[in-house]
């Protein structure tokens, strides 16, 4: 019988499973709290849809999931599903493609489909992250020089062109903010593993930023204030043909997540609520 591991492991929980468990929980907030952010914003979404779909995620992973040591959060993988959905079928279709994945997970999961990845040719899935990490690093490109474009296209192929026309826009301090938190982290990794590297180092650049008044863009004076409550969560429209245009989408956002039966249980970077 499937059941959540919630169900197994609460019984005889002590005292001092509570506390590795709540410092294992703030350890992996620290850390999901900016990825969630940047997935979401890389991904074509607002900050706040990445922030609330990090806790409305997260906590049912946790609450349904079928593993004691499971960690749900978003993955760099969905950046470029997400984007092109997004950049075709705005935030609505990105929802309604979320729910059909759902499903789909769903039945994979009952039939356990996951057992299946066994048997796909380690080059394929070398490939396929290689062009993920190759696609999702141009994404970024945009952000890292500080270059001003109203909208970055989807595809690769269109991506690198329009970035070449604003290579006028070039930002010196972009890049150099950009190469110290990036040095930092790797820094943090190495010298104090145990250390949030992460998030020290997005804290103390942007303490930089802050303090040294820079020209540099900001979550908030791009996307303004963040949600301190949750939203109420209402469907986008439904209809056949909507479905059968979505259904492509929802079915490349199934192949990121490992069912139930495989590897792992992920949640995507934007989620089910709309806003």
């Amino acid at each position: 019988m499937r059941q959540p591991k919630l169900l197994t492991t609460i019984r005889g929980y002590s005292r001092s499973d509570f506390t590795a468990d709540l410092l294992a929980g703030l350890t992996v907030a620290m850390v999901a709290l900016p990825l969630s952010l940047a997935i979401a914003i890389a991904s074509g979404a607002g900050p706040a849809q990445g922030l609330i779909t990090a806790i409305i995620g997260g906590f049912m992973i946790s609450l349904l999931g079928g593993s004691r040591v499971q960690i749900g959060g978003p993955t760099g993988a969905f950046i470029v599903v997400v984007f092109s959905v997004i950049a075709e079928h705005g935030y609505e279709g990105l929802v309604l493609a979320t729910f059909m994945a759902g499903l789909l997970l769903l039945v994979a999961g009952y039939f356990r489909a996951g057992n299946l990845i066994a048997y796909v040719p380690e080059p394929v899935v070398q490939g396929f992250t290689i062009g993920i990490g190759i696609i999702i690093a141009t994404s970024q490109i945009k952000d890292f020089l500080g270059l001003q474009i109203a909208a970055l296209p989807a595809d690769f192929l269109e991506k690198i062109p329009a970035l070449w026309e604003a290579r006028a826009n070039f930002s010196l301090p972009a890049l150099a903010i950009a190469l110290l938190t990036m040095l930092l982290i790797v820094s943090f990794r190495r010298l104090a593993p145990r250390l949030p590297g992460l998030i020290v180092a997005v804290g103390i650049t942007s303490a930089i930023v802050a303090l040294a008044a820079l020209p540099i863009d900001t979550i908030h004076s791009r996307f303004g204030d963040l949600p301190n409550a949750l939203p109420v969560p209402h469907l986008p429209s439904v209809s056949l043909a909507k479905l059968t245009e979505l259904f492509p989408s929802a079915c490349q956002r199934r192949n990121k997540n490992r069912p139930f039966g495989g590897v792992k249980v992920g949640h995507c970077a934007t989620g089910c609520f709309m806003l």
